[in-house]
């Protein structure tokens, strides 16, 4: 039946996916990817499929016009609003946000780079976004998302925002470290071993929400290791509102990453796929292939920090490990063999280079949500 999920265990609605104002006709964002993997041409034909696009803010000034080698925080903002204008040029109509880590050292004018931009939705990752109700206070509409990956985190950015702003998320991404891409939100040592349940996190979030804030409608969605349509039933079987996917957005025509970054995704095994220390004091999971030659980089050439892109950064700090701002670049442009190539556990997953339309028929199998038939 049109409008019904059929799982094993039974037959589900599928609905479109409410954020605050905006109603995409798929529960599914696509997830932020920086330096340019996500930025103005995914995130607009995700958002012309009915899906919720976002264009990532970390290193967008890399490899853009307006960047002179010399200017990176100046060109952030500007090289942010292109991307936007780029992914509106695409879907007009489409919901489009973006991907703003807490991290950065210019996260407060991304945000402000973000609004003027007219991004509907804002996410925001890799540190607690605890002020961002106040960045946001002359733009109302614009949509507020968390990422967190425990129930505490939530319950935190939930009663700050509520008691400091009088706002609440207009939905919460629950990330699972164990299967998500980039940098993680937790501990390495904690990672893998088996303890983490991101639905019983899912959960949680569900009914603190619901025994707080009863009045409150908050998705709560999943991300990590989501690759495939079993993988959407699952999370939605397990309780998600939606989900946020990344990784299997990057072997696509639409991507915004060279060709040689999206083939690292086909030739990648499982095995290549793990853990390394980001400079930024965070895990992140990667293809491992080419680790040893990404610090080797920065000595041959004698790099040093040019941009000041984090707020804490081992290596602007120390020389410790590496630039990770300019290793995710060299990777965007191809250098694929001394550049960081981010992906989830499931990248290995990747055979072909599809597109995004593609992605979103397998995914939905034509159907429509019963509420979009309506407004159609």
């Amino acid at each position: 039946m049109i409008g019904n999920i059929n799982c094993a265990g039974g037959a589900y609605m599928l609905k479109p996916l409410k954020i605050g104002k905006y109603t995409a006709k798929y529960p599914l964002i696509q997830g932020g990817m920086g330096v340019r993997i996500s930025g103005g041409s995914l995130a607009g034909h995700v958002a012309k499929c009915g899906g919720v696009g976002l264009v990532a803010a970390a290193g967008i000034a890399l490899n853009s016009e307006f960047f002179n080698g010399r200017n990176y925080l100046q060109a952030e903002p500007e090289a942010f609003k292109a991307e936007l204008k780029k992914a509106y040029e695409i879907a007009p109509d489409g919901i489009i946000g973006v991907n703003v880590m807490v991290a950065l050292a210019d996260f407060e004018q991304l945000v402000a780079a973000a609004i003027e931009g007219g991004a509907k939705v804002i996410v925001c990752g890799a540190g607690l976004p605890l002020t961002l109700p106040g960045l946001t206070a002359h733009a109302p509409d614009v949509a507020l998302v968390p990422i967190v990956s425990s129930v505490r985190a939530a319950q935190l950015i939930v009663r700050k925002w509520d008691k400091g702003f009088h706002r609440l998320p207009d939905a919460i991404v629950v990330e699972d470290p164990d299967t998500a891409g980039g940098h993680l939100g937790e501990k390495m040592e904690i990672i893998g071993n088996g303890d983490y349940d991101q639905y019983g996190t899912i959960r949680g979030i569900k009914e603190y929400l619901q025994a707080e804030f009863p009045q409150a409608s908050i998705p709560v969605i999943a991300a990590g290791g989501i690759w495939d349509r079993q993988d959407l039933l699952h999370a939605l079987e397990q309780g998600a509102d939606g989900v946020q996917m990344a990784s299997r957005f990057v072997p696509t025509v639409e991507c915004d990453a060279a060709d040689e970054f999206k083939q690292a995704y086909l030739n990648c095994r499982m095995e290549d796929i793990g853990l390394i220390m980001s400079p930024a004091g965070l895990p992140g999971r990667a293809i491992l292939n080419n680790s040893d030659n990404i610090r080797q980089y920065d000595l041959d050439h004698h790099t040093t920090c040019r941009m000041g892109c984090l707020k804490k950064c081992s290596y602007k700090e120390t020389g410790e490990r590496f630039c990770i701002v300019t290793a995710l670049d060299r990777a965007q442009r191809g250098e694929v063999e001394s550049g960081l190539i981010f992906c989830g556990t499931n990248a290995w997953k990747a055979d072909h280079i599809g597109t995004v339309q593609e992605i979103f028929d397998e995914l939905f199998a034509g159907e429509i949500p019963a509420e979009a038939q309506k407004a159609a």
